[in-house]
């Protein structure tokens, strides 16, 4: 896990692509042990979710305390009609949302919002998450983050937050501007103080040891504000 060290995060997602072929996780699971919280992907994104995936994290939970939720990345797909529509249905959310009690206590379902996403009847999967995680995928909408996130609390005012920080402009294919990274982080940093969002999180993966400047200037903020007590 070197850009989770690189960058000094203590509380790191779990992509599916990490996962190993091999159907123990309990090895994988141990060298997270250091970390104090980790919420672990299940599903395929878009693509059809292995209906064993719960009964891993179950047991995955039940040996190693440190995981607390599980999360569906790319949940919604765009339908024929140019809509967008969940990768599964309001109803199974709930029953996924149920099966996560292990021994006494519960895993958070999480769920992955991308700005795009809040132009569709989204509301009606989000009243079965948890934790949303709110992303923008194109680093030019940056300027608009503050619309699109007060969408969201209008949409779902009692849903927990966490703003999502890219340091990649995806959407370009090219690096992400430092200015509309401070912006991001910044804002950020504002809401937890606010209490709007619970957390933040830096997708690093690919990224963190090419010299880019959005990711050294991430570094050293993480570095400066990182142990503030909010």
């Amino acid at each position: 896990m070197p850009n989770l060290i690189l960058v000094g995060l203590p509380d790191p997602k779990v992509p599916s692509s990490w996962k190993p072929e091999t159907p123990d996780f309990d090895a994988y699971a141990i060298s997270f042990r250091p970390l104090k919280r980790v919420v672990w992907f299940i599903g395929r994104g878009y693509l059809e979710m292995d209906p064993k995936d719960l009964a891993v994290v179950r047991q995955l939970a039940q040996k190693f305390p440190n995981i607390v939720g599980v999360i569906m990345d790319d949940f919604f797909r765009f339908t024929l009609d140019g809509s967008e529509v969940g990768n599964r249905t309001p109803g199974e959310l709930a029953y996924i949302r149920n099966r996560l009690q292990v021994e006494g206590r519960k895993l958070d379902l999480w769920m992955t919002l991308y700005d795009h996403n809040l132009k569709y009847e989204i509301v009606p999967y989000l009243h079965h998450v948890d934790v949303a995680s709110y992303w923008t995928g194109n680093a030019k909408d940056l300027e608009k983050l503050e619309e699109g996130f007060e969408e969201l609390e209008k949409a779902m005012p009692g849903l927990r937050k966490v703003l999502g920080c890219y340091m990649w402009d995806y959407g370009s294919h090219s690096p992400m501007p430092v200015a509309l990274m401070q912006k991001q982080c910044e804002l950020g940093l504002k809401w937890l103080r606010e209490g709007r969002i619970e957390g933040m999180i830096f997708l690093g993966s690919g990224n963190c040891d090419l010299d880019l400047k959005a990711v050294e200037w991430t570094r050293d903020w993480i570095q400066k504000v990182g142990d503030e007590k909010l």
